[in-house]
């Protein structure tokens, strides 16, 4: 985040569904920390501001929802706060990536696959791979989706 506000973003959010996680982060970020909104909450229905966003990344989350009701309501906030031409960036794991992270199960996507999950107002830009090694030496795969509002 602190290359984020040194390329002059001035309203990043970080929401996370633990309170505690986002203080472990706000707290690797020292006094730069106060430039970002923390919010706390379920992605699927905390109340966040209408097209407010530019750009919205998620790194890890929309594979963890695996029931098609919470899926549509993610899209649906997405479609709420990312403003019109505004990017949207979606990490999740690759039809090679592990089944069940954390002990919870996923969903895994090939990239047309993710990009259908959120339909005709996404024009997919781009999509890549990634070989993700984690702190415990396993590799695991992940794709990432680059799309456009067009709404």
């Amino acid at each position: 985040m602190g290359d984020l506000l040194a390329a002059r973003f001035r309203y990043i959010v970080v929401l996370d569904l633990s309170m505690g996680q986002l203080e472990v982060a706000r707290g690797r970020l020292g006094a730069i920390g106060d430039c970002v909104e923390w919010i706390a909450g379920d992605i699927r229905s905390v109340a966040l501001p209408e097209q407010a966003f530019d750009i919205w990344h998620d790194r890890a989350v929309f594979h963890f929802l695996t029931e098609p009701q919470d899926r549509l309501a993610y899209v649906r906030q997405v479609m709420k706060a990312v403003k019109p031409g505004g990017h949207v960036i979606v990490a999740t794991f690759a039809p090679d990536g592990p089944a069940q992270c954390s002990g919870l199960p996923v969903v895994r996507y090939a990239p047309e696959q993710l990009h259908a999950e959120f339909g005709p107002p996404f024009e997919l830009v781009e999509h890549a791979s990634e070989a993700h090694t984690t702190p415990w030496g396993s590799v695991q795969h992940f794709v990432y989706c680059h799309c456009l509002m067009r709404h």
